[in-house]
């Protein structure tokens, strides 16, 4: 019996698709290493973590780097995925006309999709070489700091990050490349910190 084979698109196929209006900004969906994945809704506490993190972080890098906020990265030839959050060198028209492929951190605010964040995406983001990935983990209120990516085979994609630590929001942490620290408590919505 033969297996069934899985088509990945690549990303010059799916930004065709978005380019001819057979996707939409309405049908709200990534390109995770060959597959267009539907993304999470957004709730309040989710829409808030990320207003929190890009003032925090705009803080924290200061001039010399851009928090992009839930645009597309460009990794590689199967994926594009649009992080709440992406942190890069140099400035907004650096990027004018192209896609990074990188970025100093990203961060996912997460709820609903915490087990994906951890799993696929963390290492999708260790695959980019992406030397810093955060987790801004809603549901218990914990920074979860993945740093050093690096090869596992028996990761999703075959990349994982070495260093895993979990923050409460009374810790402190200094990002990689960054000028400043910053409280694990500035990122979190104040519904989750009163739980």
């Amino acid at each position: 019996m033969q297996e069934i084979e899985l088509r990945r698109w690549t990303r010059a196929e799916y930004d065709r698709m978005v380019e001819t209006h057979i996707l939409t900004e309405n049908d709200k969906v990534e390109l995770i290493d060959g597959e267009i994945l539907k993304k999470a809704m957004q709730g309040t506490p989710h829409a808030t973590g990320i207003v929190l993190a890009q003032e925090t972080l705009r803080q924290s890098f200061g001039s010399g780097h851009v928090v992009r906020v839930q645009l597309p990265l460009a990794p590689d030839d199967f994926s594009e995925p649009e992080p709440d959050l992406a942190v890069l060198r140099g400035s907004a028209r650096d990027y004018d006309g192209i896609h990074p492929e990188t970025a100093v951190l990203v961060v996912e605010v997460a709820e609903t999709s915490l087990l994906f964040d951890r799993g696929r995406k963390a290492s999708l983001y260790g695959r980019a070489h992406i030397p810093e990935y955060w987790i801004v983990n809603l549901v218990d209120g914990r920074l979860e700091v993945h740093r050093d990516p690096g090869a596992d085979p028996s990761a999703p994609l075959g990349w994982r990050y070495h260093s895993v630590r979990s923050l409460a929001p009374g810790e402190q942490i200094v990002p990689l490349g960054a000028h400043e620290v910053v409280i694990v408590a500035d990122l979190m919505p104040r519904s989750v910190l009163d739980r």
